[in-house]
Order: C-alpha cells, then structure tokens, then sequence
C-alpha cells in the first residue's frame, strides 16, 4: 500500500487530504498538523452568543468544487447564505461612506469618484495595451480607467481582499482570468461585451459572480466537517522538524523492495511515505525544504505576508440605530490616504443571521496589511481606542461596544507581489528533482478558500498519477 504524508492541517492540508480518498481510495494518508487545532486561519469563536471569525467569514458559492466537498461532508443543511442586503457594499471617502454603484445609471449618479475620473472611466475601450513586464493592480487600474478610479475602487478593493498594497501586488498571480481577458482583448468592456455574446456571464457592472456564503456555525462547520470525514488520520501537535528525501529518489529508475522515497522527523517518531505534500505557510515550507532544496527555499522565503488584526465588536442593536442608524449592507473599505486606519468594517448581523445574541449587533473591523505593520503589535486598548475613533470618523459610530474580541496574525495573508508567478515556476522547477513531493496552499496559487479546495482537486490528481508510478516499480522490483 502506498502512504502520503501531509504537512499542514489548515483548510489546503484538509481539502487535498479529503480529494485523494477519492483519486487514491487505497492509498494510506497522514495529515501532521503542529499546532493543537486545525483549520488555520480558518478559525470561529463563539464568546458570549457572537459568533466570531478570526479569518474568512465566508466564500462565493460559484466555485463548482467547495460546493461538491460541503455536499460530500454532508453539510449543505448548514449552509447559510448571506442576505440581500449584503449586495450592498461602501467605501468611506472625503469623509462619508458611498455606496459602490453596480449599475452604469448607479455609478454617474455617485458622488465616490469627480466627475473628470468618471469620464476617464468611460475611456476604458482606449486603454493603453500592457506592457510586457508583470505588471502591479494599481498600473494595470491606472491604465484602465484612471488614478483616481484606481486608488479609490481598486486600491480599496486590494486592502479588503488582501490587506495588501495594490502598487506592489502582481496582477497575473492576484487576478489571472483579469490579466488574461486584458491580454485577450485589451479592453474590460469589450472583454464582458463578448463575454455576454458567449452567454458566458450575466453579471451587472460591477456585481460580485456569486453569492457569498457560510455556515450556521461559521466557517469552522467546514473544518469539523473535514475532520469528521477523515478520522484518526489527522494528527495535531504534530510538528514535523525534518524531511528527509531518499537518495537517488526517480520516477523511473528500479525501485527496492519495501522503500519509501520521503521520511518526516515529529516528536520524536518518524513516518515514512511515497509521497509529501507541504500544505503550511511557504515560510514554514522553506525550512523544511532548505537543506535538500536551497533554491526552492529562497523563493519560498521570498513571499511575504501582510500582519493582520481582527477586531470584533458587539453592541445592543437598538442604541447603535438610534446612534448611527440601521446596518444595512456587507460593510465598507477605506482606500488609503483617507487619515483613517482602519482597512474596512464588516456589518456581520447585516450579513448573516445568527451572528450575535437576539436585540444585539456585531461588527468586525480589520487593521493592519502590508501598509501598517505596526499596528498588530498596538496592545488590546490601544486597537480598541484606534478602531472606536475610525468608526466614529467613517460611521458616525460614538456608543462605547459592550463586547469586544480581538484576534492578532502577525503573518497573515500571503503577498503575491510581482515576480509571483517566476517565483512558482522557480520553486517548481527546483522541486521537479525529487518527484512526489508537492506544494500546496494560500502561498502559492491563490488566498481565498476556494482557490485552496480547487488546487486540493488540481494535486490529488497528480498525486495519484504519481502513485500509479510508484506501484508500477515496486511491481517490477518484486518480479526481479
């Protein structure tokens, strides 16, 4: 029987643990998780009946892939949709928020961006063509419709999904199907135009392509779902200190009788596999790549992460409408610039049912990114204090929070600055010497949840493909 041994049991460990069952059904799997819980980021609380998320609160519900591994966990009864008013999403700038337009008569009617920027917009079809270096969010948004346009939708929009600096990040590793329709047709607006001619998409201008979603229990149900479905093979407290790969390991070469390609070194044991998938940080990766693999290692180490802190904050819904009036949408995204700290506020009781105890309100506010490192390491009272006067400044917010729950990750979400997808290929070149070793997870091929579970699909395929190999040979050395 072949075995594969999974580093990391966050949601990519999990998912790509769960997919091979079914590539591999009578392959032996380990996941070795070194913290005492998995999950990852992926991480809910419940304190005193609000219901917390420490990472995302939820996923898009167009991704074919995550909604065929919560109906194989057998959790669709639990799914939980976002409201209507959710739709509704705000930027805050020159001192109000602004409701994002989805609607062609929506956005010439907004005050979010001059009227000089709108008309820029509408030049869109005449954009510049892109150049051939990989080129940053913010170039590519300036190019297209303006650098007021750009700072204020796109770089907002930058801050809210990845915390990160849109003048930094790369457009191909962050949003390829973008840098493929602008390398396609050059133009946004004729990229859509012949979308829809295809039938191929019928959102509006601006509309998100699918409906967020979670759970009734938060974004953890998915978590406990997986660990439900895979048992005893899980391990926490499972720190692996060491990998070691066999000399002379080849997909092609005789193979001895008996002999497994790859070992871990965990406290204290050793487990040895066919195959092993690093599914953690790139950063804790490298480490264990560096003596047998420095190159891969350096582009490993090579990708940052932003430092994140959530704060989350309940109120009694009635004195926070008579201070500021009714929470009715998603939230809002500042856009830097805006002397305001905060990177956006969540409405969670806008967004879900269930999120907080009955008459009661919870928000949950993000600082931090790739621009403000230093405010993870502020102390408890001085993110509250920071976080209470942005409110004030962007929601008229004054009414003190009767709770309050804060979470720090002081390396966050990962950074796809330009040069990511040459770091990929890099570290997959370095890593074609040692055949069954793979990589895996929010580092490399995209942050949100969804990219992880269809990656997970992507590389049991290839695992298993592997597998077949390793069987061939051990066939070959058993009749010699």
């Amino acid at each position: 029987m072949t075995r594969v041994a999974i580093a990391g049991g966050g949601i990519a460990g999990l998912a790509t643990a769960h997919a091979l069952r079914a590539e591999a059904p009578d392959t032996e799997i380990v996941v070795l998780e070194g913290r005492d819980r998995i999950g990852g980021h992926v991480r809910t609380e419940c304190v005193d009946g609000y219901i917390c998320e420490s990472g995302p609160d939820g996923f898009l519900d167009n991704a074919p892939r995550t909604l065929a591994l919560v109906e194989s966990l057998g959790l669709t009864s639990r799914v939980l949709p976002s409201r209507d008013e959710a739709r509704r999403r705000y930027i805050f700038r020159a001192g109000r928020l602004h409701e994002v337009p989805l609607s062609p008569g929506a956005f010439f009617t907004s005050g979010l961006l001059s009227l000089g920027s709108k008309l820029r917009v509408c030049a869109e079809p005449f954009s510049a063509r892109a150049p051939r270096h990989d080129e940053t969010i913010l170039s590519f948004a300036e190019r297209h419709m303006g650098r007021e346009a750009a700072h204020v939708l796109v770089g907002s929009m930058v801050s809210g999904i990845f915390a990160g600096d849109a003048s930094q990040l790369s457009l191909r590793a962050c949003f390829p199907k973008m840098h493929e329709m602008d390398a396609t047709y050059g133009s946004l607006v004729r990229a859509m135009l012949a979308k829809r001619r295809e039938r191929r998409s019928d959102a509006g201008m601006g509309a998100p392509t699918g409906h967020l979603t979670s759970f009734t229990g938060g974004m953890e149900d998915l978590i406990h779902g997986l660990a439900d479905a895979l048992g005893p093979i899980v391990r926490t407290g499972s720190r692996i200190s060491e990998l070691h790969v066999r000399h002379g390991a080849s997909t092609t070469g005789p193979r001895l009788v008996g002999a497994r390609d790859f070992s871990l070194s965990y406290n204290g044991r050793r487990v040895e596999a066919d195959a092993v998938v690093l599914a953690g940080p790139a950063y804790e990766s490298a480490d264990l790549v560096r003596p047998f693999a420095p190159a891969a290692a350096t582009q490993m180490s090579a990708i940052q992460t932003a430092p994140i802190a959530v704060v989350c904050l309940g109120y009694d819904a009635a004195a926070l409408a008579a201070d500021r009036g009714a929470l009715d949408g998603f939230g809002f995204l500042v856009p830097r610039g805006e002397h305001v700290r905060i990177l956006g506020a969540l409405w969670e009781t806008s967004i879900y049912t269930g999120r907080a105890p009955a008459g009661k309100a919870l928000l949950r506010v993000m600082i931090g990114g790739a621009t403000d490192h230093a405010a993870v390491e502020l102390t408890d009272a001085d993110l509250l204090s920071t976080v209470r006067v942005d409110l004030q400044r962007t929601m008229g917010l004054r009414i003190a929070p009767e709770f309050v729950h804060i979470v720090r990750h002081a390396r966050g979400i990962p950074q796809y600055t330009t040069g990511h997808v040459s770091r990929l290929e890099r570290i997959d070149a370095a890593l074609a010497r040692f055949p069954g070793l793979f990589v895996t997870g929010n580092s490399y091929r995209g942050v949100a949840l969804n990219a992880c579970v269809e990656d997970a699909a992507r590389l049991a395929a290839e695992i298993a493909v592997h597998l077949r190999g390793v069987q061939r040979r051990a066939g070959l050395a058993l009749a010699r």
